[in-house]
C-alpha cells in the first residue's frame, strides 16, 4: 500500500498571553482565544507589566498581546525587559492614545497595533500575521500616524513619516530590499536566485515593498533604501 498519501501533521496552536487590566475586556479576550481553538491557545493572563514580566518565561507564548494602557502605565516601556524574557511577538491593543505613543511602541518592538474598536475576526487575523512574521498595522492607525508625524513640523522631537513605513516591512521584504541594494546592477532573475525565490515571488514581493514604501520602480526603491539606511542588515 503507498504511503504517499499520509495525512500533514496539524500545526501546533499559536500559543497567546493576554494583558490586559480590565476584568471584562480580558474575560472576553479570553473567551476569544478559547474560541479560535485548535488554531489558537491561550497560556496565561496578567493584569501588569510586573505579572507579565514575572510569568512570561513560564508561559512561553507564540504571541502577546498587550495593552497598551495598563491602569495609567504605558506598558510599551516594559518592552525591552519582555523581549530579553520572551521570544513572543508583541500585539499591542490601543484604544485611541496618541500616535507617538503607539509609534514608539512599534520602534521599541512590537509587531503589531490593534485598535480595541476592531471585531473580533481582525483581532484574530492580526494574531496570525503577526505569528507568521508580519507587522500589522490597520490602515486607520497608518493613517493616524502618518498623518500625526506630518502634522507637527514645529515640535523639536518631530518624529520621521517614514518610520512607519519602514516598521511595516517583514523580516523578508527587508532583506529583499538589502539584496535589491547590493544587486542593483543585475538582473531580477539572478536577485530571486540569490533569495532563493522564483523571479515571480520577487515580483510579487516587490509590489508589495513598493506600496509600503510609496517607491515607483528599482530605481525608486534603491534611492530610498540608501537614504533611510535600509542597505545594511
Amino acid at each position: 500500500m503507498s504511503m504517499n498519501n499520509q495525512v500533514p501533521s496539524p500545526k501546533p496552536p499559536i500559543r497567546v498571553m493576554i494583558v490586559d487590566d480590565h476584568k471584562t475586556m480580558l474575560w472576553g479576550l479570553e473567551r476569544l482565544i478559547e474560541s479560535a481553538q485548535p488554531r489558537m491557545e491561550l497560556v496565561g493572563t496578567a493584569n501588569s507589566c510586573a505579572e507579565m514580566l514575572a510569568t512570561v518565561s513560564a508561559a512561553k507564548p507564540d504571541v502577546i498581546l498587550l495593552d497598551l494602557d495598563l491602569n495609567g502605565e504605558n506598558s510599551a516601556d516594559a518592552l525591552p525587559d519582555l523581549q530579553r524574557l520572551s521570544q513572543g511577538q508583541v500585539l499591542i491593543l490601543t484604544g485611541g492614545r496618541d500616535p507617538a505613543t503607539q509609534q514608539a511602541a512599534i520602534m521599541k518592538g512590537a509587531r503589531g497595533l490593534v485598535s480595541k474598536d476592531e471585531g473580533a475576526e481582525v483581532l484574530l487575523l492580526a494574531i496570525e500575521r503577526v505569528h507568521a512574521g508580519e507587522v500589522w498595522i490597520n490602515r486607520m492607525l497608518m493613517g493616524k500616524l502618518l498623518g500625526a508625524m506630518s502634522a507637527s513640523p514645529g515640535k523639536e522631537a518631530n518624529p520621521d513619516p517614514d518610520l512607519a513605513k519602514i516598521a511595516s516591512l517583514t523580516e523578508r521584504e527587508r532583506a529583499i530590499v538589502r539584496a535589491m541594494v547590493e544587486k542593483r546592477g543585475d538582473k531580477s532573475q539572478v536577485i530571486a536566485e540569490t533569495l532563493h525565490i522564483s523571479e515571480h515571488t520577487l515580483r510579487n514581493h516587490l509590489t508589495v515593498i513598493y506600496d509600503k514604501l510609496g517607491a515607483r520602480n528599482r530605481l525608486d526603491l534603491f534611492a530610498y533604501a540608501v537614504e533611510h539606511g535600509l542597505a545594511a542588515g
